[in-house]
């Protein structure tokens, strides 16, 4: 499975700090923040792929924030309460949120609700869909974002980065690439690959998206 950004609205500084820690070891890029005003901000301006919204905030309730959320966006929410009321729940869960867990709580089980809201919105991950870090592919479209930002490349640029990204962590040789990616019929030699790959660095701004693996070829990782 894929790790992504995590938005992270919690305004208990100390809590916060620990879940970030937890996520960040288990390689999450965390976007923290404390109201749900930065909170609304922060989905506008970033590509988050999930939210960790605690229901106590201190300046929007934590049901509006999500509400105005689902209003815009369809990604996962993962509600944090220390509400225990059955009705409090089911709000929450009306509100638009996929899954919530109740304070107190370990950081073990919350990754674990996380990774299985993940597995449901993203099956297998979309036909349309890649990610990696801050990279997202939308295959349909033809479209790369780095960042929340489009980049241009060329068709088979486009192709070669949605097929290390779909096959992310395994290594592949040149020749694999080149068959795969290019067809059994392609007259040229490997060195397109390498060439390929340069490009794909430079235009990407991400050098360590696409590692050499020496004597093996490349494969993508979470830079």
């Amino acid at each position: 499975m894929t790790i992504g950004s995590v938005l992270l609205v919690e305004d208990e500084e100390s809590l916060a700090s620990l879940v970030e820690a937890y996520l960040a070891q288990e390689g999450f890029s965390v976007l923290a923040v404390g109201t749900g005003t930065q909170a609304l901000a922060t989905v506008e301006r970033e590509p988050v792929r999930l939210v960790v919204l605690d229901l106590n905030l201190p300046d929007i309730d934590g049901l509006e924030v999500c509400r105005r959320i689902r209003a815009r966006s369809a990604v996962p929410i993962v509600m944090l309460t220390a509400r225990d009321e059955e009705s409090d729940l089911l709000v929450g869960l009306d509100a638009g949120a996929d899954d919530y867990i109740g304070k107190p709580f370990s950081p073990k089980e919350l990754v674990a609700r996380m990774k299985a809201v993940l597995r449901r919105a993203e099956p297998g991950e979309t036909d349309d869909l890649l990610i990696l870090g801050d990279v997202v592919i939308h295959r349909a479209g033809r479209e790369v974002k780095v960042d929340g930002q489009v980049v241009e490349l060329r068709p088979k640029e486009f192709d070669l980065l949605s097929y290390l990204l779909a096959n992310r962590g395994a290594v592949f040789s040149r020749e694999a690439l080149l068959e795969r990616v290019w067809g059994y019929d392609y007259a040229g030699g490997t060195r397109t690959v390498d060439v390929h790959v340069a490009q794909l660095r430079r235009k990407l701004a991400r050098p360590d998206l696409i590692r050499t693996v020496r004597g093996a070829g490349y494969k993508a990782v979470n830079p």
